[in-house]
C-alpha cells in the first residue's frame, strides 16, 4: 500500500461486520467485454483501492503490460482507499468488478467464508511454484481453497541507522538479553534507545504481536487473534510483563508522538532502534539515506520459538463471487502472480517487496533485499493485528487497551479482564 498509512487501513474497521460507512458507495465499472460466467471476453473489470497518483500510475503500467502479455484489457474502477475499505462489504454483495484489491489473512478469509469471493485454485496451479509455503498458507481459507493472489508485502522489523551503529560499534542482538543490554548501552551513549510512538495507537500493535509470537508461539498468537479467547490468561499477561522492561528505553513523550516523528528520530540519529514496518519507515529513509537503513528480526525471547515468525502484511487480488469474465480474471491473476509483473509495479515503490520468487533483486534497495532475506527465512508469517483479527476488535478494543497499559503498566490485570469481556461479547455477536 504505497503512500498509505497503516491508520488508513484501520479506518475501515466496520468492514468485517458488514457495516457500511456514510459516503459514496463502491460500484462496478461495467460489463466485461460482453462475456458471462466463464466466457472468453477480452475485458476484465478491476476494483482498485489505489486512486492516489503513485500506485495508480504503477498499476496502469502493469495493466498495459498485462494486455501485451495476455491480450486482456483491464478496465479499472479507481476508488480512494478509505471509501474502498468502508464500503467493500456492500460492494461485494451487489454487482462487483471481476477482480478487486484486498488483503491476506483474516480479511481475505472473511469474504471467502461469506461466499463473496471465488476460489482461484486454477490460477494457483500455474503460479504455485512462484511462492513460498508461508505465502501459500496466507492465500488459503479454512476450506483449503485459494482465494488470493499475493502481489506485494513488507516486513515489520527492528530498524536502525547503519552509520550510527558503525560509529558506536553496536552489533545486532538476537536474544532478549542482548536487546536490553544494547538499549542500556545506547542510553549511556545519550541516545533514545528505542524510538517509540503511540499517538495513533496502531504502531504499538506490532510490538505486541512480536512479543506474543516470541513468547507463546505463532499458533497461540493466531488462535488468540481469530477466536478472541484466552485474553485474560497467564500467557498474555506474561507478554505485557515482558513489555514493561522496554518502556524505560522508549522516546520521551511517546504517547503524543506520531510514527513519522519517531522515524525522524532514527533518521536524525537521535534514536538507536525502532519497531515499525518497511512500508512506513522506507518513506522516511529515501534518496542517499535509503541504504543507511538497516533491519533485524525482533529478538528471541523463548528459544522454543526463536525468531521463526515474521510480521509481513500481504496485499493482493481476489476474484468476486460471480465474475462476468472468470476466464479473463484467471488469466490476469496468472500474470499478476509473476515476478515480472510485480517488479514492474515496484519500480516506483521502494518501501515494499514483491511476493513472487524470481525478482531481479539487483534493482532493489538494500533495505528491500534485507526484507526479502528476513521474510523468506521465516517459518510463519503473521499479518499485523488489524488483519489477523476482527477489525471491530483490533481498533476499538486493543488500541485503547494497549495505550492504557503503556500509561499505567500496573493495571494490566484489570485491562486484560476488560479486553476478555469485550472479546467474548464481540465474538458471540456472530457478525
Amino acid at each position: 500500500m504505497p503512500s498509505m498509512s497503516r491508520r488508513s487501513v484501520l479506518r475501515g474497521a466496520a468492514l468485517g461486520a458488514g457495516v457500511v460507512a456514510a459516503g459514496p458507495l463502491l460500484s462496478a465499472c461495467g460489463g466485461s467485454g460482453g462475456s458471462s460466467g466463464g466466457g472468453g471476453g477480452k475485458t476484465v473489470t478491476f476494483g482498485s483501492n489505489a486512486a492516489v497518483p503513485q500506485p495508480k500510475g504503477a498499476y496502469q503500467k502493469v495493466f498495459a503490460a498485462a494486455k501485451t502479455s495476455t491480450g486482456i484489457t483491464v478496465k479499472p474502477n479507481w476508488v480512494d482507499h478509505n471509501t474502498f475499505q468502508q464500503n467493500i462489504s456492500s460492494y461485494l454483495q451487489g454487482n462487483p468488478d471481476d477482480v478487486f484489491n484486498w488483503f491476506a489473512g483474516e480479511r481475505m478469509q472473511f469474504f471467502a467464508g461469506q461466499g463473496l469471493a471465488s476460489n482461484v485454485d486454477d490460477v494457483w496451479k500455474k503460479i504455485g511454484a512462484n511462492y513460498t509455503d508461508a505465502m501459500k498458507a496466507q492465500s488459503k481459507a479454512p476450506d483449503g481453497h485459494y482465494y488470493l493472489v499475493p502481489f506485494d508485502y513488507y516486513p515489520w522489523a527492528v530498524f536502525y541507522s547503519k552509520s550510527l551503529w558503525k560509529k558506536h560499534g553496536y552489533t545486532v542482538p538476537t536474544t532478549w538479553d542482548e536487546y536490553i543490554k544494547l538499549a542500556k548501552k545506547m542510553k549511556s551513549d545519550k541516545l533514545i534507545p528505542i524510538a517509540f510512538t503511540n499517538k495513533d495507537g496502531w504502531p504499538s500493535l506490532g510490538t505486541f504481536d512480536y512479543l506474543n509470537m516470541r513468547m507463546n508461539g505463532y499458533d497461540f498468537h493466531i488462535e488468540l487473534m481469530r477466536k478472541g479467547e484466552k485474553w485474560n490468561t497467564p500467557q498474555v499477561k506474561a507478554v505485557f510483563d515482558q513489555w514493561k522492561q522496554l518502556i524505560p528505553y522508549y522516546s520521551p513523550g511517546f504517547a503524543g508522538l506520531t510514527w513519522q516523528e519517531g522515524a525522524q528520530q532514527l533518521l536524525n540519529q537521535k534514536a538507536g532502534m525502532m519497531v515499525l514496518g518497511l512500508d512506513q519507515i522506507g518513506t522516511i529513509f529515501t534518496g542517499d539515506k535509503a541504504d543507511d537503513l538497516g533491519l533485524f528480526a525482533f529478538p528471541e525471547v523463548d528459544p522454543k520459538y526463536g525468531q521463526s515468525a515474521v510480521e509481513a502484511p500481504i496485499d493482493g487480488m481476489m476474484v468476486s463471487k460471480s465474475p462476468k469474465n472468470k476466464d479473463g480474471a484467471d488469466k490476469l491473476l496468472s500474470y499478476l502472480g509473476t515476478a515480472k509483473a510485480q517488479q514492474l509495479w515496484l519500480g516506483s515503490n521502494p518501501a515494499d517487496v514483491a511476493t513472487a520468487k524470481g525478482v531481479d533483486t539487483s534493482k532493489y534497495t538494500q533495505p528491500q533485499n534485507d526484507a526479502v532475506k528476513l521474510i523468506t527465512g521465516a517459518k510463519s508469517l503473521s499479518q499485523f493485528m488489524d488483519r489477523d483479527t476482527r477489525p471491530d476488535f483490533a481498533d476499538p478494543v486493543m488500541i485503547p487497551a494497549i495505550q492504557k497499559f503503556l500509561r499505567s503498566p500496573g493495571e494490566i490485570s484489570s485491562i486484560l479482564s476488560n479486553v476478555d469481556k469485550q472479546a467474548k461479547t464481540i465474538w458471540a455477536s456472530g457478525n
